[in-house]
């Protein structure tokens, strides 16, 4: 069965007739499309992937780079960005006065009125299942129901378990409203022949309760072979009834492979979208919230609860122990859903990228990694506090376990076994890729 869900949604990726509802956009998309004509006040979320004008630029980047190589000499764009980032670092030097504050957390604003100094628009997932948008939870949510919807008349029974998981959001819910369709049609299957099974009063408390109010559950029991009708009570009056029918359809093994697809059916899964930004030391060193899509707590619980918080702080006293305050410490964190993480290279340069609180070192490693223009040379990343994180050590560790939640700068650095080795070569100030320093130019 699983194959077979595998199968489907290829099947619907290359579809040439399938498109998506909703607000998502490929940047490679022209904004004087006859869809955006329809829709001019409907924002398009910026990707973090390349366009492809930009796609150009770090191809002829590429280009420059590989000079550089046979000509140590000459790298006109990668010598500009080094350039600027000299000269903001040496600003940031002459007016030592002026300390970069940390990163710190919103407060009182909504997504709606982002000042210019957040450090992220928003939090973004992408599908790769159904496709290439990127965009925030709430609108895949819309996307994959309309999507799923679309597809009810080829594919019912299958597209009906999907929805089931993927279009309700109580777990428990969902599993009591599985086993219970799971029941209906293992009756039928067990006892083929009494009438009591073969049909469901709908004002039944277990239908009304676990099966009727979840999305796709009536699009499933129409998939198994049941109609809507209506028949009269043993009081005589008139009540909705669910019969099966068995003419509709093939045979009862059609109700064999919907059990077992209720049972394996997983939810459409969404993978959190990096968010990847390049920033200067200019554009990095000002003061940056975080959108209200970081919290676990809704803008106004968190605050109430830093009110809360405050107040008890006055009222109480007494000196805090060690204990204590890592208790208070990791409660704070835990009001965090996503993190931005920021690595600063030696040149100034800083890579930024969006982490759930509960990913691990690993991923932060692998993220800092894929972005190399040297991928394959062991390197160290730094926390403020000066611990070098191992990743023989730390990858397991959650961004929580390591207090680098809800946001952090890390200094990168190459490992010991390499670094002389590195500081010899004529590409020693080369960090990042060349299609990923060319985002700078982006910001």
């Amino acid at each position: 069965m699983a194959d077979k869900i595998k199968k489907f949604f290829q099947k619907k990726k290359v579809d040439a007739k399938f498109k998506l509802a909703g607000r998502g956009h490929k940047l490679t998309e022209s904004t004087t499309s006859s869809h955006d004509s329809v829709k001019k006040d409907v924002p398009v979320v910026k990707r973090s992937g390349l366009s492809e004008e930009s796609k150009v630029a770090a191809e002829a980047a590429l280009a420059r780079l590989n000079q550089k190589r046979e000509n140590p000499g000459f790298n006109t764009s990668l010598a500009a960005i080094q350039a600027q980032v000299r000269k903001e670092l040496e600003n940031e030097k002459a007016s030592s006065s002026e300390a970069t504050p940390p990163v710190e957390a919103q407060k009182s604003f909504t997504e709606e009125d982002l000042p210019k100094n957040f450090a992220a628009s928003g939090v973004y997932f992408k599908c790769p299942i159904i496709s290439n948008d990127i965009l925030p939870r709430d609108e895949w949510k819309k996307n994959i129901k309309t999507f799923l919807y679309e597809q009810l008349e080829e594919e019912r029974g299958l597209t009906a378990c999907l929805i089931i998981q993927s279009c309700n959001n109580n777990r428990e819910k969902i599993d009591a409203c599985v086993e219970t369709l799971c029941k209906y049609l293992e009756n039928i299957i067990n006892h083929p022949d009494e009438d009591k099974y073969q049909k469901i009063r709908m004002t039944n408390r277990a239908f009304s309760e676990r099966v009727l109010p979840l999305e796709g559950s009536m699009e499933l029991l129409l998939a198994a072979g049941f109609d809507q009708k209506k028949l009269t009570n043993p009081d005589g009056l008139e009540e909705d009834y669910l019969i099966f029918n068995k003419d509709n359809v093939p045979s009862l093994d059609t109700l064999n492979t919907l059990i077992d697809a209720l049972r394996t059916a997983e939810p459409i899964q969404l993978e959190l979208d990096r968010n990847l930004q390049v920033l200067l030391p200019s554009q990095a060193a000002c003061k940056v919230q975080l959108p209200s899509s970081f919290y676990a707590l809704s803008p106004e619980e968190f605050k109430r609860e830093q009110k809360l918080r405050a107040e008890a702080i006055e009222k109480s006293q007494m000196l805090r122990t060690k204990a204590m305050r890592e208790k208070d410490e990791m409660r704070e964190m835990r009001k965090y859903k996503f993190a931005i993480i920021r690595i600063r290279f030696p040149d100034g340069i800083l890579l930024q990228g969006t982490f759930s609180v509960y990913e691990r070192y690993n991923e932060i490693h692998e993220f800092v990694q894929e972005n190399l223009e040297h991928s394959d040379l062991p390197f160290v990343l730094n926390t403020p506090t000066g611990h070098k994180l191992i990743l023989e050590e730390d990858a397991n560790k959650t961004l929580i376990d390591l207090r680098i939640v809800p946001a952090t700068v890390l200094t990168f650095a190459w490992h010991s076994s390499v670094a002389e080795e590195i500081s010899r070569s004529p590409n020693r100030d080369v960090y990042l890729k060349p299609e990923i320093m060319i985002l700078v130019q982006e910001m």
